[in-house]
């Protein structure tokens, strides 16, 4: 069950809850119960090296297949 950000636009809070499926609309605000949200876009957590950061493209681009 994938964990979505929200934001109620009655009371401003943002929040986060898991969602099973995609039944959004049951979703509601946890401080003012409110049922008029948004779904945030959300970034991701990457573990290890960042995609663009000089020492993973230096371990990339320094690797070595064996042929010559």
């Amino acid at each position: 069950m994938p964990i979505y950000e929200f934001i109620c636009e009655d009371c401003n809070k943002p929040f986060e809850t898991l969602v099973m499926g995609f039944k959004t609309d049951e979703i509601q605000c946890p401080e003012c119960e409110s049922k008029n949200i948004n779904k945030l876009v959300s970034s991701f957590a990457v573990k290890g090296n960042v995609i663009g950061s000089g020492s993973f493209n230096s371990s990339v681009s320094s690797c070595n297949t064996g042929s010559t």
